[in-house]
This record gives C-alpha cells, structure tokens and sequence, in this order.
C-alpha cells in the first residue's frame, strides 16, 4: 500500500472519468477495495462493478456506480467524514496520518509554513501510507494538502487589512 503516493502520473492520466449523475461533476474511478473499507453497510455483492468518487462539495454523493442498476453511496452511508464535502475543522484531509484542517490553520497562524506536507511526505517514504483504504478518493491526499494549504493562504490575505493604506486620524 505504501506505493498509492507514487502512482505515475500516466497511470493516474488513464484512470476512467465520469460524471455524477447528480452533480454532473467529473469523477474519477476509486478501486473496490476503497468502498469495501469505508462504506459502513455494503449491499451483498456490492461492489460489483465499478465506483467513482464524487469530490463535489454541494453533492451528498460520494460514491456512485457505472451501471445504473447498483447502488450510490452518500455521506451519511461512510464510516468517515469525507474532505471536500465536509470541510469543518476536524475532518480529515490527509486520512493515514489524521491530518486536519484545524491542524493546517494552526500551522499556518505560526508562521510554519505548510509542515503537514513536510510530514506526510516523511511518513510516505517510510512506507506508512493506506490511502487505498482509508482515504474516500482512494489516491494521495498529498494533493488536496497542497490544494487547502493554498486556500487557506488566500484566504487569510484577502482578510488581512491592506497594506499602505491609512486612515486618517480626526
């Protein structure tokens, strides 16, 4: 498992997409074992065909089939939280590591910088990552690190009052 941060990026290119049937957002397929370990009650023989993860963050869906006959999967229906969709402070976005966005703030209030990435990469070489099985996208999540590390960034400059602008005194 510890070979699921390093999938080559044409691998990770050929991987199916398809559009949520209720958000029309792409998605991209997720391996059987990925909705075996997180589904909390699997229909018998589920998962039959193939799933594909929902990142979509109004969308309650998180995993739903190819065929139309199998059966989706939503937020309520997973054992874990589920980053994007739910973004409150202690739910997970590196799920092998328990690495939170609460976390990430806290770093970025320091002045650290982005140390979360630092330690996930670390604990990735050592071998110590099951994203397969505990990650809802089934992939890395050193990439959605990197994407909410920079959100939150923005975030804290567009709320920082302007630099160079006074106000005069009465």
């Amino acid at each position: 498992m510890a070979d699921c941060c390093t999938l080559p990026e044409k691998a990770a290119a050929a991987l199916a997409v398809l559009a949520c049937p209720v958000s029309g957002t792409r998605s991209r397929q997720v391996d059987a074992l990925t909705v075996k370990s997180l589904v909390r009650h699997l229909p018998f023989g589920e998962p039959a065909t193939q799933y594909y993860f929902c990142e979509a963050t109004d969308c309650d869906v998180v995993y739903f089939p190819h065929r139309t006959d199998a059966a989706r999967f939503h937020r309520a229906d997973l054992l874990v939280r589920v980053w994007p969709k739910d973004r409150g402070d202690d739910t997970p976005i590196c799920y092998c590591f328990g690495v939170t966005r609460k976390q990430i703030l806290e770093e970025l209030a320091r002045a650290e910088g982005p140390m979360a990435a630092k330690r996930i990469k670390a604990e990735v070489q050592a071998g110590n990552c099951a994203c397969e099985v505990k990650n809802p996208s089934g992939k890395c999540c050193l990439g959605n690190i990197a994407r909410a590390t920079q959100e939150f960034q923005t975030a804290a400059k567009e709320q920082e009052p302007s630099a160079g602008v006074q106000r005069s005194a009465r």
